[in-house]
């Protein structure tokens, strides 16, 4: 390349191509999230506009499709894929304009592309192509032809591209299993009452799952989810746009980019969804619904429930992990608090939010972790995609690397001694950072687990426990009395106010810090004897308030629940 290069991002930069991207003439665009504060400020615009344009979007879909349905119906339906949208749209578009800006760009080569393999088919379709290369590199490409006047040269590869459309691709033994539990739902018709309580995707242990079903009076049930109706692109249908912007820039650009990306099946295929939500062997009156994981992309569950929330069903939402009523904005935790009549969580509530029920993490009812006094050090990794989606406070795209970076910071202030008796979890998805290559440059002697093993397996053989990230899996370790300490940058992952009295007393007797050289230190101290550590009453004392707060372990869960949904149920 005879010109000198600008990357948009780390994205551009994979490590397992080093060699290609260090002997370029090339700059790397700082990241515009790079400044937190901004980041948190364009959440809040963000979810302004993210409102204005779905009470636009409505209208038009009930026009278009010849409804009449609530705001909340379509909240429910299309909120999680607009909400997305809205947000990755408008980082890319930033730091188009921050490159234009501040740069003499010369020219843009960007990569031809079949418009209609860009669009997706549903919200878990679209999950899958906006973590990926090729969906981003259409997206790039729409904006810079569009709206900017850098001359676009389009390239056709002449191989097959590296970058793939292609839909999950599930293994036979997935396939089998979606099959039998399939067969399970539709047999299940035969003594399903229409007005029971339907429960889908709960994140409850099947165990759990079952016995309060029982306790609630009904034959208790697995429902699987079904698949979302497939349709294709048809343009002379996309032929429209919302609203009258009165601003331009980036509310223009949404308002016109919404019709060619909008899901299939909310446009072409809204009507084979409405006639597969008739068909379908639940009841067709429930007293209550209650799910903790299919509120974003089970599309098939989301328009048959909008249409019992229209009817008055209220609909239940359980904490499903780590993070909730801890960061300082999130918009999964918004959006599932706005579309229920009821979110139960871990143990904190929310006087602005009254509907939100202290309940406990019943994720771990019934589940014993045990550790190991003589055992390894088990240190969690994490990884994000390479491309920012939805907002919440954690590092953003490029800043994992920053992650990483602070991961490589503990292991090299722990003795010797200590590291060679450290275990590195690694996260399931790596979204192309090459962690485990990464790890082994860095550290060639460090033992590496792949992820896939239960980690109450990994942990029964561990003496000490290390969370690098504010997620589900200290919540658990924390609640199961794990010997654990904490680390993770606070800049990265911000806290809301009411949880920093809570970290503060974390910090004061060792399990949380905010470097990782503090974390290291304490992990120095008590390696030789973790338990006079972790069962001194100070420890002990500061983790009950804590998990009470954020992970509670309820004595008599299922009553308690049971007692919760039955209430709710009642007052509708």
């Amino acid at each position: 390349m005879d010109k000198p290069v600008l990357f948009l991002g780390e994205w551009c930069r994979l490590y397992h191509r080093k060699s290609v991207w260090e002997s370029l003439d090339a700059a790397i665009l700082p990241y515009h999230w790079n400044d937190r504060e901004k980041l948190h400020r364009d959440y809040l615009y963000l979810q302004g506009l993210y409102e204005e344009m779905l009470l636009e979007l409505s209208e038009h879909l009930n026009f278009i499709h010849g409804v009449n349905h609530t705001l909340r119906y379509w909240r429910i339906l299309v909120g999680p894929w607009l909400g997305y949208f809205i947000q990755i749209l408008f980082d890319r578009w930033e730091m188009i304009q921050l490159a234009v800006t501040d740069y003499p760009i010369s020219g843009v080569r960007v990569l031809s592309t079949v418009r209609e393999q860009v669009v997706p088919n549903d919200m878990a379709h679209f999950a899958r192509l906006f973590e990926g290369d090729a969906w981003n590199a259409a997206i790039y490409a729409q904006l810079l032809r569009c709206w900017t006047t850098v001359p676009v040269e389009e390239v056709n590869l002449t191989a097959p591209s590296p970058f793939l459309y292609a839909q999950h691709v599930l293994t036979l033994g997935c396939r089998l299993k979606h099959k039998l539990a399939h067969a399970i739902s539709i047999a299940s018709k035969m003594c399903t009452h229409d007005e029971e309580a339907f429960f889908m995707a709960t994140y409850l242990p099947i165990q759990t799952d079952l016995r309060l079903q029982s306790c609630m009076g009904q034959i208790p049930k697995i429902w699987s989810p079904f698949q979302a109706p497939r349709t294709q692109v048809d343009w002379t249908k996309r032929q429209w746009h919302i609203g009258q912007s009165v601003e331009a820039g980036f509310p223009t650009i949404v308002r016109l980019m919404i019709p060619q990306h909008i899901p299939t099946l909310y446009l072409e295929g809204y009507q084979a969804l409405k006639s597969l939500c008739s068909t379908l062997p639940w009841p067709k009156k429930p007293r209550i619904i209650f799910t903790s994981n299919s509120y974003s992309s089970d599309d098939v569950f989301k328009a048959w429930a909008a249409e019992k929330v229209e009817e008055g069903v209220p609909l239940v939402i359980g904490q499903h992990g780590g993070n909730y009523g801890l960061s300082r904005w999130g918009f999964t935790e918004d959006h599932q608090c706005a579309i229920s009549d009821c979110w139960l969580s871990w143990g904190w509530d929310d006087i602005k939010r009254n509907h939100i029920k202290p309940i406990g993490n019943l994720k771990m009812v019934g589940i014993n972790m045990g550790w190991d006094t003589e055992g390894y050090a088990l240190m969690v990794e994490m990884t994000m995609p390479r491309y920012s989606y939805h907002m919440y406070s954690v590092p953003v795209a490029s800043q994992w690397l920053n992650y990483f970076n602070d991961q490589c910071r503990f292991v090299d202030a722990l003795p010797d001694k200590i590291r060679r008796c450290l275990l590195v979890r690694l996260f399931m998805t790596d979204y192309g950072w090459d962690q485990a290559a990464r790890w082994q440059n860095r550290f060639p002697d460090v033992c590496l687990d792949d992820g896939r093993a239960p980690i109450a397996r990994v942990i029964k053989h561990s003496r000490l426990y290390i969370s690098t990230y504010n997620a589900t899996t200290y919540l658990e370790s924390l609640a199961m009395n794990i010997p654990t300490i904490m680390f993770w940058n606070p800049a990265h992952w911000e806290l809301r106010d009411s949880a920093i009295s809570y970290f503060d007393r974390l910090k004061e007797v060792g399990i949380f810090h905010e470097t990782p050289e503090s974390a290291a230190n304490q992990m120095g101290r008590v390696w030789n004897d973790v338990s006079a550590w972790w069962n001194s009453k100070s420890v002990q004392e500061v983790r009950k308030e804590f998990c009470y707060r954020y992970s509670r372990m309820p004595e008599q869960p299922l009553e308690k629940l049971e007692q919760v949904l039955n209430q709710i149920s009642r007052l509708q």
